[in-house]
């Protein structure tokens, strides 16, 4: 359903809040004001907004960006290396006259870039539109034939949607799945990987960083099980592409996706690692781009955003993860300090440098989300890609945690332009708006104690 927005007839100010309107709900000017989410109810009052004819005017704030797991902003040298493409080098990649070729020059250098970063040679490398169609095009390009005489498929319970999803899909067509539980860290036991496999189990797909809370999964284990047991293996990494050292032949995976908006490129463009003599179908039918696996024109300026986003995180990969490890372990030591009963998912595992999930009890993850907006920081409630779910975060709830615990949980996901005085504000502001909506909040009857 399309969301209903009444504005205000004629310029007005809100002296204490204002209504976000989804699903029907209207959006307008009072002095206590509910908002529809999902399913849930919540009562905000903000201060410092106003709305003048059909515009929203936020406050003039220093707004902190907490939310690198859901998409991170282009570094200057991408968008620099782009922009030629979208005029001047304009050629169609395919054609074989001189504009065509300096533009198939470009798309080649980058797929070199893209292969260093993961140790992969070029010709492994298929451009796609980012990481979900790489899930899909893996998954079905595997497991997906008809005459496929294997039809078993292992994954985890805490998987992106996009691999998630693909999985449930081949299952409706007759394919068996089999979802491996994780533990309370979030990390999937190599030997549950095999207890699970089959005579007929044609694919693993695991991801390697969870997006959610960080956590790594023993890849390099797995990918020893499913070359022993001659199963194709295809890891998701998105998330840990450019965070963390990445092999393709030290993880022994088969197939592998990334995402370019993860890694201070473009959106709109991925890579999948296919790896030679890996026997995969393609989704789509036309030309014979990419070598036969995924066919239409190529996105030059995309893809050579992508190409120069993987040098630059090969460049600073060890500087970043080291710089954004020491500020994330301050922010936890922080938050977890100064908020009661506050705990970080997924703690005792090994996780990318960058990434914390913690629950704040008492609380609804979406109220404290909102209220940290206003107050000029973003982070998440968990998966950009499933943002307006009503159940709880999968994730959350597959790592033990109750419905209600995991919708107190909230996603920080600190970057490359994440400063120290950043990380100051935001452990000073966090423990503020947590008691200020405990202290509101009507299902909590005990007193509230802020250290």
């Amino acid at each position: 359903m399309r969301s209903k927005i009444a504005y205000a007839q004629k310029p007005s100010k809100l002296s204490r809040g204002f209504a976000l309107g989804t699903q029907g709900y209207e959006l307008s000017a009072r002095r206590k004001v509910t908002a529809k989410f999902s399913a849930s109810l919540t009562v905000l009052f903000f201060t410092g907004y106003s709305v003048s004819g059909r515009e929203l005017r936020l406050p003039n704030i220093h707004r902190i960006y907490f939310d690198h797991n859901a998409t991170t902003p282009v570094d200057p040298e991408v968008l620099a290396a782009m922009l030629p493409y979208f005029s001047a080098e304009f050629g169609n990649a395919s054609s074989i006259h001189s504009f065509g070729q300096g533009t198939r020059g470009a798309v080649e250098r980058a797929r070199i870039a893209v292969a260093a970063l993961i140790g992969a040679q070029a010709s492994e490398i298929a451009f796609t539109s980012g990481g979900t169609e790489s899930d899909n095009l893996a998954i079905f390009g595997i497991a997906g034939g008809e005459s496929s005489a294997r039809r078993h498929i292992i994954t985890t319970q805490i998987e992106h949607s996009a691999a998630l999803h693909s999985c449930e899909a081949l299952a409706k067509r007759g394919i068996d799945v089999t979802f491996v539980a994780v533990n309370r860290a979030g990390v999937v036991d190599p030997a549950e990987i095999r207890r699970a496999l089959r005579p007929e189990t044609v694919l693993i797909t695991i991801m390697h960083a969870n997006n959610e809370i960080g956590t790594l999964q023993p890849l390099e284990e797995i990918g020893r099980i499913a070359k022993e047991a001659d199963v194709w293996f295809h890891a998701d990494a998105v998330q840990s592409v450019g965070k963390v050292p990445l092999d393709v032949n030290a993880l022994g995976v088969d197939l592998l996706s990334l995402s370019a908006h993860k890694i201070y490129g473009p959106k709109g463009v991925g890579a999948l690692y296919v790896r030679s003599g890996t026997p995969m179908e393609p989704l789509m039918f036309g030309g014979s781009h990419e070598r036969d696996r995924r066919p239409g024109t190529e996105n030059v300026p995309g893809i050579v955003g992508l190409g120069r986003a993987a040098e630059l995180a090969r460049e600073k990969l060890s500087e970043d993860a080291a710089r954004i490890s020491r500020l994330r372990d301050k922010f936890e030591r922080g938050v977890l300090a100064a908020v009661s009963g506050a705990r970080v998912n997924g703690a005792d595992a090994l996780r990318v440098p960058n990434t914390s999930n913690i629950i704040f009890p008492d609380i609804s993850s979406e109220s404290l989300l909102i209220a940290l907006d206003m107050k000029g920081l973003a982070c998440s409630s968990g998966s950009a890609c499933s943002s307006g779910a009503v159940n709880p975060s999968h994730v959350l709830t597959a790592i033990g945690l109750a419905a209600a615990e995991a919708r107190s949980s909230l996603r920080f996901s600190l970057g490359r332009h994440t400063t120290e005085a950043d990380v100051d504000l935001v452990i000073a502001m966090i423990p503020q708006e947590v008691a200020r909506l405990r202290a509101i909040s009507p299902e909590n009857k005990k007193p509230v104690e802020v250290k």
